[in-house]
């Protein structure tokens, strides 16, 4: 049976790692990283917002109860189905879903508030392209950022007992932090031998430039930045 690296938090790993064994891996949890709540200021809420987006999941699940309920009766722009719906179940009203890539989103919003502000519920840690694109556009983006990802440290020693001292066939990567934090561990010398023929499967090109050159021709990025995506190419490659 395969043997698969999840490095992702949860609780997105545990759901991984189930539908892993259902298509016959073995799932071995790995968090690189972790999700912590941010305390945010009421005071950052926006008079003037017509709007909400959210590009992450994690933003509105870890958002403070009085930010959502601020922001409850505005649309709420989702990025995709799982943000869509982490979005209605946190207490949003009307919520769209978008083409599934933060870029994609900016562009749909970008026509029609140009001149308006939109709230941003994000983690501290984001790419920078959604604002970007969004305040090229002429529209105001006020950013809520209601999370953090810092780094999970591993000793050698747990490493190899987590992975039974065994080598793994494949690592998923979902974020440029667990990309570099994986570049890191593969090159500690009591690590290499887990390693050497590790297939790498990242969420987009971002996160696998991230690795370097750590797993040569032995990368691959998912055709969009999304699981189902991601399980496709694990599939057809192994």
């Amino acid at each position: 049976m395969r043997r698969v690296l999840v490095t992702r938090p949860e609780p997105g790993a545990s759901r991984t790692a189930r539908q892993l064994k259902e298509t016959g891996f073995q799932p071995i949890l790995l968090p690189l990283t972790e999700t912590v709540a941010l305390a945010v200021d009421g005071g950052v809420v926006p008079d003037d917002a017509v709007a909400v987006a959210v590009t992450s999941a994690n933003a509105v699940r870890h958002a403070p109860k009085e930010i959502i309920a601020a922001f409850a009766a505005l649309p709420c722009h989702a990025v995709g189905k799982r943000t869509a719906q982490a979005a209605r179940e946190a207490g949003f009203l009307s919520v769209s879903e978008g083409p599934g890539n933060a870029e994609g989103l900016a562009d749909r919003l970008a026509g029609d508030h140009s001149g308006k502000t939109i709230a941003y519920l994000c983690g501290r840690v984001r790419f920078p392209a959604f604002e970007q694109r969004l305040q090229t556009a002429g529209v105001q983006v006020h950013a809520v950022e209601t999370y953090d990802t810092p780094a999970v440290g591993y000793s050698d020693e747990a490493i190899l007992e987590r992975l039974s001292g065994q080598p793994v066939d494949a690592v998923l990567l979902y974020s440029t932090k667990a990309a570099a934090a994986m570049q890191v561990l593969a090159r500690q010398p009591a690590l290499q031998g887990l390693f050497e023929k590790t297939w790498f499967f990242a969420l987009s090109a971002r996160i696998a430039a991230a690795l370097d050159d750590v797993a040569g021709e032995r990368t691959r990025v998912a055709a969009q930045p999304d699981e189902e995506a991601l399980l496709a190419l694990l599939q057809a490659r192994l």
